[in-house]
């Protein structure tokens, strides 16, 4: 199993999507689950910690909250700030946590990314690495993204990144046997290959028979 971790913008979501797509493996993008549930308690106007353990998802090509897709519905900045804020949640986390154990489980060939994957989730990964990038670049990236301008980005970053670093339970940091990968400058094809090389040492052969 290869675990990505990271802060918003250094390319987690593209990545490990390509590389779950080198090795046929499944995908795992746990920030659309807490996005699923931040979704969930803004349309209902309840606590978080009320639907975490009710809503169903599922994940793959289409993100799907109660067999409604929701895919670029959780994309949209009120729901990015509010996803942080629920991931900051005890009861959510613990929720969400046992939920990406539970799929981890259910067969042995995953890329898992997120911001506690290596740390909480599956400290047992055979790969962990922990992407990121300068603060402007990854502000330029989802601004590009969600077509918002940079500068609005990165105040809103600036805000999440500290909750990210500073939330008591599972807090945004490297696992201490993650290799640190900074992605600014890089394009997405050279990050993948370091990912790849970084599996291929593990494995000791090629990608096509992992």
């Amino acid at each position: 199993m290869v675990a990505i971790d990271g802060p918003a913008g250094a390319g987690k979501s593209s990545v490990a999507r390509a590389v779950a797509g080198a090795l046929s493996f499944g995908y795992l993008d746990s920030g659309a689950m807490y996005r699923c549930v931040a979704l969930a308690a803004l349309e209902r106007g309840v606590a978080v910690a009320e639907v975490a353990p009710a809503v169903r998802i599922e994940l793959g090509e289409r993100v799907l909250l109660d067999g409604r897709d929701v895919t670029a519905a959780i994309r949209a900045p009120a729901v990015s700030d509010a996803a942080s804020r629920a991931a900051a949640d005890p009861a959510v986390r613990r929720a969400m946590v046992a939920e990406q154990r539970r799929l981890l489980g259910s067969g042995p060939g995953w890329v898992a990314e997120g911001r506690d994957i290596g740390t909480v989730v599956a400290p047992d990964a055979d790969v962990k690495v922990f992407l990121t990038a300068s603060a402007q670049e990854r502000a330029r990236r989802r601004g590009a993204e969600i077509g918002d301008d940079p500068r609005t980005v990165l105040a809103e970053q600036t805000i999440r990144d500290r909750r990210d670093r500073e939330r008591e339970l599972s807090p945004l940091v490297p696992a201490p046997d993650a290799i640190l990968i900074e992605t600014t400058g890089l394009t997405l094809a050279e990050v993948v290959e370091q990912v790849e090389a970084l599996v291929r040492s593990v494995a000791g052969r090629s990608l096509e028979h992992y």
